[in-house]
């Protein structure tokens, strides 16, 4: 019971309503909630990528980083375990020339040839409590300025082989200027019997190529870069504080970066940067931009379905719609008793079945009123169109029979009066008139062609005397094969009437035709004045179109004729030049043709 009210429910809405709830629930609802997964959907997959991209980049710059605190590293272990070196920094100089004579064969270039092949060492310096080495390039006097300087009471204070430290001092060639420095700091003590002196070794570390990798990270997170303290020794926000007199900030964790979600990681596992670390601080707006064109798309994607949907169900509603209240409309004129068609596109649809059976009923209905009303009336016009049918038929067979009465009393006048050329002239004329009367069938040989063409022809020699001539050459075996009646005749006419008659001489008209390459060749030529190209150009264009109108109508009718009887396997064409006459050529496959000795043998057998 309740399936049946749903049911009737569901008839009793309009159809409007019922497309317009088709759409909503069948098609916007679906659009919607599926651009809600699949906007949560991405915002999970963006975050999860950020989040791949946050890690990859801060491994990328910490592996940097450690790779260019380990090359000043490796490049100290180089220089610590180089026995020539400790000789040299060992020996005591008899004087300054001594030593000079020692630095430019083995100490000039010693260390600074590691600088190439590491680009990351700004410096390096070799410090010594030797007092006979003379001072100067990378070679330096432990002294009570050295003693007191940061750098040094930094390698004091660790107990570490290998110290990494930041410090801020002055510049080596401006005092003034306070510069930042990052550096491997080294004891000299690899060898037991060199120890007579102290030596301290320190690589300065180029703190701008730190700085180059937290900058190419900037996209992704802001990087930190601290020590042991806590103190920002390079950021991509303050620098590494170049000329900056202050000692280093100290990071501090605010909330705003804590709700980003910082993350730390240390430098490595070695003992020399113990306590250093590499804090990262994601950029909140490459993750919004991420998720705002994410939003956009799907919002533009979203609206872009939702419009051709809207503009498609509307086309069909008003397809349907529309043809439905036409329908409407004339079943109440049936009513009405008012029969009108419904003339519209009824398209071939259902609702287009419905308007043609009913275009149908209606015409059937009004056909059966009309023959109950008007059966007498009908009769009578039937009857007298069938006795008028009769006249015509006694007046067709009348109409021949008079006109050759009529040639055979010119034709006796003639003979009486010795008419010979008339008298000639009128028999061929006859003679073409009775062919074309009992020519039934539609193919005829190319010999009955030709002697209708011939009969023509002597009827225009008649007409044209001492300026027209012709001539045929058909060979023999053509003659046998037949082709549609009067196809050839209309070319010999045109020859005769548009080439002949323009001429100031003796024209000439030619038939020809032979049997060659299993191809039957029918060529009608003249001498008369030709075809201009462009006129040439626009008779071969209406020949083969569809347009039947212009003066080149019967030629169209022999090629449309030879077209549709050898299904466009016929090669016809025209040639001409202005002046020197016209030749036309069809050309007809011998395997499509009939031949008339075939047929009579086979009628013998």
């Amino acid at each position: 019971m309740r399936r049946w009210r749903f049911r009737r429910t569901v008839n009793d809405i309009p159809l409007n309503t019922k497309f317009l709830l088709i759409y909503l629930i069948g098609v916007l609802l679906p659009i919607l909630v599926i651009n809600l997964l699949l906007m949560g959907r991405m915002t999970d997959f963006i975050k999860e990528r950020e989040e791949q991209n946050l890690d990859i980049s801060m491994e990328r710059a910490r592996k940097d980083i450690l790779d260019f605190i380990d090359g000043g590293v490796a490049v100290s272990h180089a220089l610590n375990t180089d026995k020539t070196l400790y000789e040299k920094m060992e020996k005591t100089y008899a004087d300054p020339l001594d030593f000079y004579e020692t630095f430019d064969e083995q100490l000039r270039n010693r260390v600074t040839s590691y600088i190439p092949v590491n680009n990351q060492i700004l410096r390096i310096g070799i410090y010594t409590s030797n007092p006979t080495v003379v001072p100067g390039g990378n070679y330096h006097m432990i002294d009570d300025e050295v003693r007191g300087s940061e750098w040094y009471r930094i390698w004091q204070s660790s107990t570490d082989p290998v110290v990494i430290a930041a410090y801020r001092a002055s510049q080596v060639n401006n005092l003034a200027n306070i510069e930042s420095y990052f550096s491997v700091i080294e004891q000299m003590d690899y060898y037991d019997s060199y120890n007579m002196f102290e030596k301290v070794l320190r690589i300065d570390i180029d703190l701008s190529k730190i700085y180059d990798v937290i900058m190419r990270e900037r996209d992704y997170l802001d990087l930190y870069l601290v020590n042991g303290n806590d103190e920002i020794i390079v950021s991509a926000n303050s620098g590494y504080r170049q000329g900056q007199n202050d000692g280093y900030p100290r990071f501090e964790l605010t909330a705003a970066n804590e709700e980003k979600g910082v993350e730390s990681v240390a430098i490595g596992n070695a003992r020399y940067v113990k306590g250093w670390r590499l804090i990262g601080i994601p950029q909140g707006t490459r993750v919004s931009k991420a998720m705002f064109e994410m939003r956009l798309f799907v919002g533009m994607l979203a609206a872009a379905i939702t419009f051709f949907t809207s503009i498609f169900i509307y086309v069909m509603l008003r397809s349907y719609h529309y043809r439905v209240k036409r329908l409407s409309r004339h079943m109440q004129k049936v009513t009405n008793e008012k029969f009108d068609l419904i003339n519209i596109d009824e398209g071939r649809d259902e609702i287009g079945g419905l308007i043609r059976n009913f275009n149908m009923m209606t015409a059937r209905i009004n056909a059966l009123i009309n023959n109950v009303y008007k059966l007498e009336i009908q009769q009578k016009s039937l009857e007298a169109e069938r006795v008028r049918a009769e006249l015509n038929f006694l007046q067709s067979q009348m109409n021949p029979h008079f006109l050759f009465n009529t040639l055979n009393a010119i034709l006796v006048v003639c003979t009486k009066n010795n008419y010979s050329d008339v008298t000639d002239i009128i028999k061929n004329l006859s003679r073409l008139l009775r062919r074309l009367l009992r020519w039934k069938e539609d193919l005829v040989t190319l010999g009955e062609e030709i002697m209708f063409i011939d009969m023509y022809l002597k009827i225009e020699k008649f007409r044209f005397r001492d300026k027209f001539e012709y001539k045929f050459d058909i060979e023999p075996e053509a003659l046998h094969y037949k082709i549609p009646k009067m196809s050839i005749q209309p070319l010999v006419e045109n020859a005769c009437k548009h080439g002949i008659q323009a001429v100031q001489g003796t024209g000439l008209v030619t038939v020809k035709a032979n049997v060659a390459d299993g191809w039957l060749r029918i060529v009608i030529s003249d001498n008369g004045k030709g075809i201009e190209p462009e006129q040439l150009r626009e008779i071969l264009l209406s020949v083969r179109s569809e347009n039947t109108s212009g003066n080149s109508i019967g030629i169209r009718n022999v090629y449309r004729r030879f077209e549709l009887y050898y299904n466009d396997q016929v090669r016809f064409n025209i040639s001409s030049n202005s002046g020197q006459g016209t030749v036309v050529s069809v050309e007809i496959p011998i395997r499509l043709l009939e031949h008339q000795k075939e047929m009579d043998r086979e009628g013998q057998t």
